[in-house]
């Protein structure tokens, strides 16, 4: 469906066909008619799918009908809409979509985020803002220096929320929705959807819209990666892990857990046991991930072991082998893990740890993937 056809008026269609767009992807084409007509969403989308524009879009067509009915002084305009972002990184890439998508319209963005001084974004604020995009550590702090208000806020906007979560923000995202109007418009974005998220999405949201959105390969395992799954107790995961590193000769692998709990103690027993292993989850600071990625990506580190959200973005080439060391709960996440491996033109492996507990995801990963997934019958600590 082309963008002419969801309603978006003549200025933002202006910038699209500057920007090179032209066409709604799925996601924009079931969210912008549904954000223009002032429901909630809740939104199941993986980076990739195209959710700034789906909710950037129609939050600039509110704010332009409604400034064209009370212009006033741009310093004297209150923020409207809020958009929370888990890092700094989204936070800059979604201001600068808005800004593009904007290049029209008389409305104001910025983003403020940690890790900088607050200086340029308290002059920003000051200036006037419709739309803010935050990360709740920084948010939370300008509100406490009364220099935020969020009073006037129409529309939040939480975009990877599950990551949040795994980031620790559930305090500081509770503490600034506590701020917020209660009759508001609420558009919330996850990639996974965890119980903790559903519980949220039931306390937040009214009425909901549910759109889900997955990339089209998503269902698709790679042709080039073996899977293996191996039935084992759950004390005996952590002695299969160190034979199957040692048996099968791999020098370079990446492991999945569920948790970070459970990934910083699948380190400590590899470090144990002499293997050398790092973590990467939400409670690593960012420059502590970056430095175990580029490791794993140099070869000096042999075991990186992750959780799902943290994960996001780890692109390498000839990765030989993934590790699902606990099964995930939902089998489309089984095939993004994997999808890690088989690259490249090269074979790959992907090995399954499966307790008595999670042959229940175990099903439905084989009702998904459709491919065979090998059991491995005979090893040292197979079901007595």
């Amino acid at each position: 469906m082309k963008f002419d056809q969801l309603g978006i008026n003549d200025a933002l269609l202006r910038a699209l066909v500057d920007a090179g767009y032209s066409r709604a992807t799925a996601i924009q084409e079931q969210a912008i008619p549904v954000v223009l007509d002032g429901r909630d969403i809740f939104g199941c989308a993986q980076t990739g799918t195209g959710k700034t524009a789906a909710f950037s879009l129609p939050i600039l067509q509110q704010l332009v009908e409604q400034l064209s009915d009370n212009p006033g002084k741009a310093e004297q305009r209150p923020i409207r809409a809020l958009i929370l972002a888990p890092t700094r990184e989204l936070a800059v890439q979604i201001v600068d979509s808005i800004a593009m998508y904007s290049k029209y319209v008389p409305i104001r963005s910025t983003a403020v985020f940690g890790g900088v001084s607050q200086f340029h974004q308290v002059k920003a604020l000051r200036r006037g803002v419709d739309i803010l995009v935050a990360t709740p550590g920084r948010l939370l702090d300008l509100m406490e220096q009364g220099i935020v208000s969020l009073k006037h806020v129409q529309t939040l906007v939480l975009d990877e929320a599950d990551r949040m979560l795994d980031m620790g923000f559930i305090a500081p995202m509770r503490a600034i929705i506590a701020k917020l109007p209660a009759k508001r418009q609420t558009l919330f974005f996850s990639a996974t959807m965890p119980p903790e998220i559903r519980r949220l999405v039931q306390q937040l949201l009214k009425n909901p819209i549910h759109i889900d959105v997955t990339p089209e390969h998503s269902a698709r395992t790679p042709e080039l990666v073996k899977q293996f799954v191996f039935y084992v107790e759950k004390q005996n995961k952590r002695h299969l892990l160190k034979h199957v590193l040692d048996e099968e000769n791999i020098d370079h692998v990446l492991v999945f857990t569920r948790t970070k709990r459970g990934a910083d103690r699948v380190v400590r027993d590899l470090n144990r046991g002499g293997i050398r292993a790092e973590a990467i989850h939400g409670d690593k600071s960012q420059a502590a991930r970056d430095q175990a990625l580029r490791r794993f990506k140099e070869k000096s580190l042999r075991v990186l072991v992750a959780t799902d959200i943290a994960s996001r973005g780890i692109d390498i080439d000839k990765l030989s082998h993934v590790i699902n060391y606990e099964i995930p709960e939902t089998p489309e996440t089984y095939v993004h893990r994997i999808g890690r491996t088989g690259r490249a033109g090269s074979e790959g492996r992907a090995l399954s740890f499966c307790t008595l507990d999670e042959l229940p995801y175990m099903r439905s990963i084989d009702q998904l993937v459709k491919t065979k997934i090998d059991v491995v019958a005979r090893h040292p600590f197979e079901y007595s």
